[in-house]
């Protein structure tokens, strides 16, 4: 065999232990994506992770959805939040109870009451519950605001207690992205470095997308979108970081011609009536954004925006309504992964 086959042979056989090793300590980089979906919470959700070993856990996040419904979810009557809202108290069976009042708790102080998941009878008496019903009257709203406030409410690592008998709490502002931060965390468990987690448009972006090498992106919807024809406002890139978008765009009630809007104003017992269309919030977990995007929804941009300035963990993309049109405010952070459509 002359030098130059001896030459080729070499080179083959030492890239090819170049690849083997480059493997070894890149196990997750050619894996294909996994991709699981289902329902949960009144909406879908999607997970997209890489694993070497391509395990799937659908059936496995599909438990862990029906243990966190099982506490924190309003609409199954045998849940821990409705037990709650039957009764005075009791102590929790589960270990999801407790996590998301914590972080409503000290939101609520934060936001000055602007994030209050105490507006369950609110929400019931303006359609947004279990039953459809007109326009309540001004009396009724102000008999029932005599007992709402996060601070009738009391709990401790093993139970929860009301101050008002009357007192009820509503998770929607709160559980998706709760639940979100559960799968998050039970994947990272299970040595899952890279994924999408998404439950009803909050989640977390863990890693990076191995199959284009970049951060995740994900679309923010324009508000100016319908159910038949929904478009995106703009594009943000994301890398170890929650996200959440609240606003009003499919989610409200008509009544005399006139459109609700979901979100309640705990001051004054009213859906929230506000220039401000959308806000999308970013922090270190899904349970905190879901709760700032529905405080913002409530007290409006101008206010967020102060509130930001004493936040820095929390960034945030605010799209309002001005008389000359659509206008839209990013906290600095996040701005330079934002790619805003003309």
């Amino acid at each position: 065999m002359d030098n130059r086959w001896k030459n080729t042979i070499y080179s083959v056989v030492l890239l090819t232990a170049m690849l083997l090793v480059w493997k070894w300590r890149n196990p997750e980089i050619p894996t294909e994506p996994i991709k699981i979906e289902g329902e949960t919470m009144a909406t879908m959700y999607h997970i997209t992770y890489f694993d070497p070993q391509q395990r799937n856990f659908k059936s496995e996040v599909d438990s862990l959805f029906v243990l966190v419904n099982q506490s924190i979810n309003n609409y199954n009557p045998n849940s821990e939040v409705s037990t709650f809202n039957k009764s005075t108290g009791f102590r929790f069976k589960l270990p999801y109870l407790y996590p998301p009042l914590k972080i409503a708790q000290q939101v609520y102080i934060d936001s000055e009451g602007a994030f209050d998941p105490s507006v369950m009878p609110l929400v019931n008496l303006w359609g947004f519950g279990h039953q459809k019903v007109s326009r309540p009257d001004s009396s009724k709203i102000d008999s029932i605001r005599t007992f709402i406030g996060f601070n009738k409410i009391q709990f401790d690592q093993d139970s929860i207690w009301k101050k008002d008998p009357r007192a009820q709490i509503d998770f929607g502002g709160i559980g998706q992205g709760y639940g979100a931060d559960v799968i998050t965390d039970y994947l990272k468990s299970k040595g899952i470095k890279n994924m999408l987690v998404e439950l009803g448009g909050e989640g977390m972006a863990v890693g990076t997308n191995l199959q284009s090498g970049k951060p995740w992106e994900l679309g923010i919807l324009d508000p100016n979108s319908t159910n038949d024809n929904q478009f995106f406002k703009a594009y943000v890139s994301l890398t170890d970081k929650s996200f959440t978008t609240s606003g009003n765009y499919f989610n409200y009630r008509e009544v005399d011609g006139k459109k609700y809007s979901h979100t309640i104003d705990p001051s004054t017992g009213y859906p929230a009536t506000r220039a401000l269309l959308s806000a999308s919030v970013f922090a270190d977990d899904a349970t905190t954004a879901d709760v700032w995007g529905t405080a913002f929804m409530v007290m409006g941009h101008e206010k967020a925006i102060e509130i930001l300035k004493k936040h820095p963990e929390i960034d945030a993309f605010l799209i309002y309504s001005t008389p000359e049109g659509l206008a839209t405010f990013a906290t600095a952070k996040i701005s330079a992964q934002i790619k805003i459509n003309p």
